[in-house]
């Protein structure tokens, strides 16, 4: 270390000598401590874009998505070393938390059968919409979030938000829903056994445009696993990570969490790596181009 770090002064030979040093040893460890430049340098670089994909996300990707990010972007990486660096460096994915009830089954509201039946692997888009509530805590009061899903993508083409968890909330979302999907017949549309979705409102929705409606066993939330499934990531994901004065502000982020980051830019291991919207624009590009036409041709209304 001495003679390396004086080398603009100091002559090697006597500098061995006077150190009782083997030359040859000298040179073999600088050749080793290269070695160890070049790797500690890789290594920094890795923990690096690590670190860049970890924040992008907010923190929200673990191991195996960031490896899979790096893969997409020629980087060589496996993800044993992935989950190395990312314990080293204190980068944990954000866990999940907290529950609360929203399903209210205790009716006498005639039920849909169980016509999805667990067929969560669905052959086009708009075969099978899944949908369903949860809740979001705010200073002010719960603010209650209705989801409709489509199956092929797992992408959320209908929300909507209120104080109140009522009827008109699961309306507003499954309507939002048919305008994104341009109101297509023959979907099946299968949802929890709540009142919410047994009302003959929302069942006067459905047969006004040829829909078909299905519903969960009673007491089984795994015949709506997809629903349930979003609701425990937007929750790992941001709202346990979020605090909210108002539920405006809570109605805000959920939208951005939504649009900007679940549909366009959250990857799935479902759907490839991809996030829904690319999944979609890659499977089903007619159905992409219809969308995106009718929403330009709404703007302009």
């Amino acid at each position: 270390m001495f003679i390396r770090d004086n080398l603009s002064w100091i002559n090697i030979e006597i500098a061995c000598d006077g150190l009782a040093l083997n030359r040859s040893s000298y040179y073999e460890w600088i050749n080793n401590e290269s070695v160890r430049t070049e790797r500690d340098t890789k290594k920094h670089k890795l923990v690096n874009l690590i670190k860049a994909e970890y924040i992008q996300s907010k923190k929200r990707y673990g191991s195996t998505k960031i490896t899979e990010i790096l893969k997409k972007s020629d980087v060589v990486i496996n993800k044993k070393t992935v989950v190395k660096l990312m314990r080293e460096n204190d980068m944990r994915s954000v866990v999940n938390k907290k529950f609360k009830a929203t399903t209210n089954s205790k009716h006498k509201l005639a039920v849909f059968d169980n016509i999805l039946n667990r067929q969560f692997i669905v052959p086009k888009p708009n075969y099978a919409w899944v949908g369903d509530i949860t809740y979001i805590a705010t200073d002010e009061g719960w603010l209650y979030l209705a989801t409709v899903i489509d199956l092929y993508s797992n992408k959320v083409i209908g929300h909507a938000t209120s104080e109140r968890i009522n009827k008109q909330l699961v309306i507003d979302a499954l309507n939002n829903a048919l305008k994104n999907r341009a109101y297509p017949t023959g979907v099946i549309v299968h949802t929890d056994r709540g009142s919410h979705y047994a009302s003959n409102a929302y069942k006067a929705l459905l047969k006004q445009y040829k829909l078909i409606g299905s519903m969960s066993r009673k007491g089984n939330c795994w015949d709506n696993a997809v629903a349930e499934n979003f609701f425990g990531i937007i929750k790992k994901e941001y709202i346990h990570q979020s605090k909210f004065k108002t539920r405006n502000q809570g109605q805000l982020g959920v939208f951005d969490y939504i649009e900007g980051w679940y549909n366009t830019q959250r990857i799935h291991s479902k759907l490839g790596y991809l996030s829904p919207t690319e999944f979609e624009v890659l499977n089903a590009p007619c159905m992409a181009i219809k969308n995106i036409k009718i929403g330009e041709k709404m703007a302009q209304l």
